[in-house]
């Protein structure tokens, strides 16, 4: 009975590991990420030959690079979701601290690339954001922290990881990366709401995030001329938002055609903050559609297959990612269609971006890790283990 409601898959003895990660795997949000990788392909042959004609590059020199890119991505993402939830655990903690060192040494060693914020490393040949590479390290951490103070006698990891997440959203504001810095936070704050929190608590925090933007708005030019732009009841047709908006517009419901975009030549991060827009424009709402679908079917089935899981970090872990990756797509798609202020954040396995797209395949990975079908036992056994 216990198997017919959660869902539990039998070992089977001495399964070579192969057929035993395909029987177990998520197949439909696997499915869902290469999709998502062929359409960033398709979108990129359209929006990115007019920037490499002004840098003076090969017509297809970014294509060609998110290929790679995203080649490797797919490869450490299934080597990923191959592992254990321990080996996973460990390979994250290993990977996060590393990324924590990198950007907390940006301000000496960074580079901003004239965009007015030290988000970056120039390794001469390509650049790493490792704020990206921080964010699934940091959930799975967070979430090993949270786990751990469950158990009877257990560590205060409620304190630890909020101690984590206030030190690396403070790293990021500096930056500045609000973005990113509230992606983190929320990530946090729905492991944390998850594993019990309090409601008066999740409100008190959210409280203090009206107010750092507060402040954040008083002493940042960045930030303010962010949000005083999205606030402007008139909005500049001359500006990325402009653009972006008008091209939406001009798409309607099944675009003006393949290769037939203007805003493209318009946009100069037309390949990466404001891929939606070429999509919108040149496929129309249809395609558009098709995208926030694939990223709604692999939110809601990781989110649905987490729910049989009884492990507490798993579960943690895995709805960590899970939301941290649709609210990406969310923010990135809202910033637009101007419901959102800009926030510089890519769409995942879609837009251009090596760091964003290696890492998002770790994520992913992990993520398709952690929502594996395996054995969960009886719940009186688990019960019986922690009582001992």
């Amino acid at each position: 009975m216990t198997e017919m409601v959660y869902g539990a898959v039998p070992e089977r003895g001495g399964e070579p590991i192969v057929p035993k990660w395909w029987r177990t795997l998520d197949k439909w949000s696997m499915s869902c990420v290469l999709g998502l990788f062929v359409i960033g392909l398709l979108l990129g042959l359209a929006s990115s030959p007019p920037l490499a004609a002004r840098n003076g590059l090969e017509p297809f020199h970014y294509v060609q690079r998110q290929a790679m890119f995203g080649g490797l991505a797919l490869i450490v993402m299934l080597l990923t979701s191959m592992m254990s939830p321990v080996m996973v655990r460990r390979l994250a903690v290993v990977g996060f601290l590393g990324a924590f060192v990198a950007v907390a040494l940006l301000p000496f060693l960074g580079t901003d690339f004239g965009k007015g914020a030290m988000r970056w490393y120039s390794l001469g040949f390509a650049s790493v954001q490792p704020s990206e590479f921080l964010k699934p390290g940091f959930i799975v951490a967070a979430a090993w922290m949270l786990a751990a103070s469950q158990e009877i006698n257990g560590p205060p990891g409620k304190l630890w990881s909020f101690s984590l997440c206030v030190a690396i959203v403070l790293m990021l504001a500096m930056q500045p990366d609000f973005g990113q810095a509230c992606l983190v936070m929320f990530g946090w704050g729905v492991m944390y709401f998850v594993a019990g929190a309090p409601m008066v608590l999740l409100v008190g925090m959210a409280g203090l995030v009206v107010l750092g933007g507060t402040v954040a708005y008083s002493n940042s030019e960045h930030f303010a001329r962010r949000i005083d732009g999205f606030l402007s009841p008139d909005l500049d047709p001359t500006t990325q938002l402009g653009y972006a908006t008008n091209a939406i517009r001009e798409g309607g419901l099944f675009g003006v055609g393949v290769g037939e975009g203007q805003v493209k030549w318009s946009l100069p991060d037309a390949h990466t903050d404001f891929i939606i827009a070429v999509a919108a424009e040149e496929y129309g709402l249809i395609l558009v559609l098709v995208i926030i679908s694939l990223y709604a079917l692999i939110v809601t089935r990781s989110l649905f297959r987490l729910m049989r899981e009884r492990d507490p970090f798993i579960r943690l872990a895995g709805t960590g990612l899970a939301c941290i990756f649709g609210v990406q797509a969310m923010i990135n798609m809202g910033v637009a269609v101007r419901l959102l202020p800009a926030k510089g954040m890519t769409l995942p396995f879609v837009s251009y971006g090596g760091s964003s797209l290696i890492a998002g395949g770790i994520a992913l990975g992990m993520l398709l890790a952690f929502t594996r079908s395996r054995p969960q036992g009886e719940i009186a056994d688990i019960l019986r283990g922690r009582a001992r």
